[in-house]
């Protein structure tokens, strides 16, 4: 069988709960909602940490991202590298393309160095402000004669706002590249990574999406108050403002904003949605949708004002780490198929490799889900727990914070290191799914906080790094 071509969609920060055909009700996504009855989608996908850089390393690498030193945003991608899923696929004849965000390495006040990631045509644009000339987003909205200041107008005080007119926003820019790459792709398979940079903050979808959303009609956030009093103060202090402080505040949030913000965010994911939906058009079009697998995730989730919190810090809420899923290949793998298996983001290097005819690295911690995708395997199982850690992972934030995750079908227990307090949560998710009420210091859950601080524990120790091989016995 020729190997397949490969559309690989990773938006930024968008949560597990925000596809209308998983059942939410306010928000319109019909392209994805077809995605979904063309393929498999996993409704337990779990990120390996709750910021851009880490999470990134892990699923392009197949490996937890501590283990491979990339655990932290603004950081220097390591010397000597790892070997990314891209450039051992180029190496195999893949002709590879991106558009958008990478984010391996640091890019504040600089542009992000390149690691040897494979890609042959590379259109990066961390973010679509103008902060580098090298920005090829802004390249071509000035070869349009349009100019970001023109169309940009944020307002400080608010919390959402519209933001650049659809025809021009950073969306659109990578549609239009992986349409065109596409197109020009050399002779054999290839692989188009698509990063948009939405849903991420700012709040600020194009005019036309947030005029559809009606703040009045959407549910305020998930919190009840009074539930941070019980937990980590990095949580507490966030609910003052995001960041540690330094960005918008739930505490001084009205209804109304915090209902602004999730239309928005809403209007954001539907602006996505359309510009899927014309990627699969085109591959249908173009006769090559039989011959394509595509792949739609998100690096991590958005709090989005869920426990009185805004955007991403050192918390392991499912709000935070659980992401949307879905693989789809007609005629290959199961079609229509919601899968309830714990899977982690890291699961897809190894996947992503065996459709394209390629063995998986033995040092990966991944495992391949082509078994449930082909129907080989029950799509109830794959993990009995996923594990996450943020260590240090943002510069804004002091103290640092340290915290690892570890949670399975009916517990999810987060400890946080390096302070005397012994700060945690520990989680009943069968009585509590919303994960409001923290049982980390109730007497008598000491020993289920006990058992489950040592599975955590253990987890933390096998993400070492299973290369080199032992080779003798001294």
């Amino acid at each position: 069988m020729p190997r397949p071509n490969i559309l690989w969609i990773c938006t930024d920060q968008q949560r597990f709960d925000t596809i209308a055909g998983l059942g939410n009700e306010h928000i319109r996504t019909p392209h994805l909602d077809r995605l979904m009855a063309e393929g498999t989608t996993f409704t337990h996908a779990f990120s390996q940490s709750p910021v851009c850089t880490p999470s990134r390393a892990g699923f392009l690498t197949g490996m937890y991202p501590t283990t491979i030193r990339g655990r932290q945003n603004g950081q220097a991608w390591p010397p000597d590298g790892e070997l990314l899923v891209t450039r051992t696929l180029a190496d195999a004849g893949y002709d590879c393309g991106l558009a958008g965000k990478l984010h391996l390495a640091a890019c504040q006040g600089q542009v992000e160095p390149r690691t040897d990631d494979g890609y042959r045509v590379f259109h990066w644009s961390h973010h679509p402000q103008p902060d580098w000339p090298e920005n090829a987003y802004i390249q071509w909205l000035e070869a349009q004669g349009q100019s970001w200041g023109d169309l940009y107008h944020p307002r400080p005080d608010e919390y959402a706002w519209p933001g650049i007119p659809a025809r021009y926003h950073q969306t659109t820019w990578c549609a239009e590249m992986a349409l065109e790459f596409i197109d020009d792709a050399r002779d054999g398979p290839w692989l188009m990574s698509v990063n948009p940079f939405d849903p991420h903050i700012a709040f600020d979808p194009p005019p036309e999406y947030w005029e559809r959303y009606d703040p009045e009609t959407l549910p305020l956030p998930s919190y009840m108050p009074g539930e941070l009093d019980d937990k980590p103060r990095f949580q507490q202090s966030d609910h003052q403002g995001a960041h540690g402080g330094r960005g918008k505040s739930c505490a001084d949030a009205s209804d109304r904003q915090l209902r602004e913000v999730k239309a928005a965010y809403y209007a954001m994911i539907e602006h996505i949605d359309y510009h899927v939906g014309r990627l699969l058009d085109h591959l249908d079009a173009t006769g090559r949708r039989e011959d394509t697998v595509v792949i739609f995730h998100s690096d991590h989730g958005e709090l989005l004002g869920d426990h009185g919190m805004l955007q991403k810090g050192p918390h392991f809420y499912d709000c935070s780490i659980r992401v949307p899923l879905i693989i789809s290949w007609p005629g290959q793998f199961a079609q229509g198929l919601v899968s309830d298996a714990l899977v982690e983001l890291i699961d897809l290097a190894p996947t992503v490799l065996e459709v394209a005819g390629e063995e998986p690295s033995e040092r990966m911690h991944a495992r391949s889900l082509t078994p449930i995708l082909r129907g080989e395997a029950d799509p109830h199982e794959h993990r009995e727990s996923v594990y996450c850690d943020y260590l240090n992972a943002m510069p804004c934030r002091r103290p640092p914070a340290y915290g690892t995750m570890y949670r399975d079908r009916s517990r999810k227990i987060c400890v946080y290191h390096g302070d005397a307090r012994g700060e945690g949560e520990l989680y009943d998710l069968e009585a509590d799914p919303g994960e409001h009420v923290n049982l980390w210091h109730q007497p008598e859950r000491a020993d289920e906080r006990r058992d489950y601080t040592q599975r955590c524990f253990d987890r933390s120790v096998f993400t070492m790094d299973p290369w080199p091989p032992r080779v003798g016995a001294f």
